[in-house]
């Protein structure tokens, strides 16, 4: 009897809507889409609610952002060990002097690093920001660091220095600061490179 219901059910739901109308429905048939509906409802398990499933997302989130920061820190120990490492910086002073354009890095005369300053980097940099535009490996002993800075000095005249500075590399890492820094005795902007050790 059961099973001649749940087929009646099955006929009326597969069926087109004319052909409900020609069929009439016992009064015992019109319950058994209840029994049928609630017995599948019983087996499944209730769905999580939406704020525990986005708890766990951000949870993920945090863990990859964490491991994806573990990477990257083992990754330069790889690939820079610190008996080898050098890193170049480029800060600014408060540049009413100059409006950096572009910066050309030479180490040893091999050209290692170039960069385009966009508006907002510059203003970065006017703010105390640091960039870091040259990671690399020197074995120790005597090196040369070069720096062409390009872009417009007083008066808005193009204006291309350079500085220079030879440094003794050793068994510890190397951090190099080319400080761009406007002299207000001389009226025009001085660049300066300083080893950090």
């Amino acid at each position: 009897m059961r099973a001649l219901m749940t087929l009646v059910f099955a006929l009326l739901v597969g069926a087109p809507a004319w052909a409900a109308d020609a069929v009439p429905v016992p009064a015992a048939a019109a319950s058994a889409p209840a029994d049928v509906a609630s017995a599948p409802a019983g087996a499944a398990s209730a769905p999580e609610p939406p704020q525990a499933l986005d708890q766990r997302v951000e949870a993920v989130k945090a863990e990859v952002i964490r491991l994806n920061r573990d990477l990257l820190v083992l990754e330069e120990e790889l690939l820079f060990p610190a008996s080898t490492q050098v890193a170049v910086f480029v800060s600014m002073d408060v540049g009413k002097m100059f409006e950096l354009d572009s910066l050309q890095l030479k180490l040893d005369d091999k050209l290692v690093a170039s960069h385009l300053y966009s508006p907002l980097e510059v203003q970065a940099l006017h703010r105390g920001g640091m960039q870091r535009v040259y990671l690399g490996n020197l074995k120790s002993g005597t090196h040369e660091v070069v720096a062409f800075f390009t872009g417009k000095g007083p008066h808005f005249r193009d204006y291309k220095r350079a500085a220079t500075i030879k440094f003794e590399k050793g068994a510890d890492p190397s951090y190099i600061e080319l400080r761009i820094v406007d002299s207000t005795a001389k009226l025009q902007p001085e660049f300066d490179v300083k080893v950090w050790q």
